[in-house]
């Protein structure tokens, strides 16, 4: 099943560049999960927040990146990022990072997500209706 994508925009700031004055790498990863954040309410329609009151939260067990481009002081970042496989505990989320300005992707990858309960730490199933609300 294909899933949408979404996008966010994210201006780099001074304090996201490193001594070779470019994004630092950690960065990269720092606004997909900015991005993920922003698109969970906005776009899927269930906060952060939402899985918090509901006793749940996310934990990332696995990360792939690789870097293609290099980004700068004042250049936007836009960051898209769709499920690539939704799972009965967790998720696979893909991203890319393109440069507003030239369109040219600088990063891209995937993240794996389990949902764990918050009370106990441990991964739990997750419920139909989240899994309704994610596949879109």
């Amino acid at each position: 099943m294909p899933y949408s994508t979404f996008s966010t925009e994210i201006i780099i700031r001074p304090d996201d560049i490193d001594m070779n004055q470019h994004l630092h790498s950690t960065r990269y990863l720092d606004y997909v999960l900015t991005a993920r954040f922003d698109q969970m309410g906005r776009c899927y329609g269930m906060s952060m927040e939402e899985f918090i009151k509901l006793g749940y939260s996310w934990v990332n067990t696995k990360t792939y990146v690789e870097y293609k481009r290099e980004m700068k002081l004042g250049d936007t970042a836009v960051v898209f990022t769709h499920l690539d496989q939704l799972q009965e505990r967790g998720c696979i989320v893909q991203f890319e990072i393109r440069s507003k300005a030239t369109n040219k992707v600088c990063c891209n990858g995937w993240c794996e997500f389990v949902m764990v309960s918050i009370e106990t730490g441990r991964s739990v199933i997750i419920p139909d209706f989240i899994i309704e609300k994610y596949s879109v």
